[in-house]
């Protein structure tokens, strides 16, 4: 509860300071471990609330972050792939009208996957195998390497190919729960320090029974790669504070969802 209130009263004095009609707050932290998310901990607005206030340990500073700012009326845009975004703070958001948004900056590898794999499927190529592999020196890397953090990174990862095969069941037999062999790694090597690379392999499924192989080596340099997307995120959300609507079956203009997922696009 304390760094709640330290973290709301940092904001506000940050506000008054700087003269500023606005403040939005965007993780741009190490990735966390995913927590959990159970009845009594955060699944209400009322429990992640009542879980900060007694100092739980399964409250992780990006909820708490991420409270404070919704309680301070400030959007608040999540960099990292953990779960920050549980169902009691996208209640919490809704309650206040507040913008929430973001699950990972994907800038390199990810990226080219969501694109990659989109293609490749769209064109009738059945992906069977996708094996990623990657190695940095940052402290990214480094907090990486720890099992519960790179579980996140990995669940991110992963959530791309997923939404891939569940969008087309012609390639992919529900029923049989048909997936690609998907695997990642990620090594910590500090000599190659901010200049990650990133190496990925696609096996896919062609006419006659063959086989096709795309194999990428992509030399990422990351925090030039997600400088320019942090400030794009926040110059498009402060936008959309702005901007309301209204249907022809509605009289009275309203805003967006607190949950932006226009930002996915970026």
């Amino acid at each position: 509860q304390q760094d709640l209130e330290h973290i709301r009263n940092d904001i506000r004095t940050f506000k008054k300071n700087n003269n500023l009609d606005k403040v939005i707050v965007l993780w741009t932290a190490n990735t966390e471990r995913y927590v959990d998310v159970r009845q009594g901990l955060n699944q209400t607005s009322d429990e992640i609330l009542q879980s900060i206030a007694a100092n739980d340990d399964e409250i992780s500073p990006s909820n708490i972050f991420a409270c404070a700012a919704i309680l301070e009326g400030c959007p608040y845009i999540n960099g990292s792939p953990q779960n920050t975004l549980v169902p009691g703070i996208i209640e919490l958001a809704s309650k206040h009208n507040v913008f929430i948004g973001g699950d990972d900056f994907k800038s390199g590898q990810t990226k080219l996957k969501s694109v990659l794999a989109d293609f490749l499927v769209s064109a009738g190529l059945k992906i069977e195998s996708i094996v990623s592999y990657n190695h940095l020196g940052n402290n990214d890397g480094k907090n990486l390497s720890a099992p519960q953090q790179f579980r996140s990174k990995e669940i991110s990862k992963s959530n791309v190919v997923d939404d891939m095969v569940g969008a087309n069941h012609l390639l992919y037999n529900k029923k049989k729960n048909e997936h690609p062999d998907h695997v990642v790694v990620i090594k910590y090597v500090p000599f190659v320090k901010d200049s990650k690379r990133a190496m990925d392999e696609y096996i896919s499924s062609i006419f006659m029974n063959g086989l096709n192989t795309i194999a990428i080596h992509n030399t990422c340099e990351d925090s030039l790669l997600a400088s320019p997307l942090i400030i794009d995120l926040v110059i498009l959300t402060e936008l959309l504070t702005r901007i309301t609507y209204k249907t022809n079956d509605s009289e009275q203009y309203q805003s967006f969802e607190p949950v932006l997922s226009i930002l996915s696009y970026l």
